[in-house]
């Protein structure tokens, strides 16, 4: 399987949970340059949601 961990190179946004019993991680990096990780459930959908709200998307949206 290929590595799908964000890099600089090639942003986004990577989240893993293996299996309901595990918490799930994340991995965030955008073409401005921002970046964040989190562990646990709550605070992978938090980065999500605000990655989804300020980054990735939403640049394309706003044209940032």
């Amino acid at each position: 399987m290929a590595d799908l961990t964000p890099t600089p190179d090639r942003p986004g946004l990577h989240v893993t949970k293996p299996d309901p019993s595990t918490p799930a991680t994340a991995t965030a990096v955008c073409h401005c340059g921002a970046t964040a990780t989190a562990n646990g459930d709550n605070q992978v959908r938090a980065l999500v949601e605000g990655f989804t709200a300020n980054h990735g998307p939403a640049h394309n949206r706003t044209g940032r």
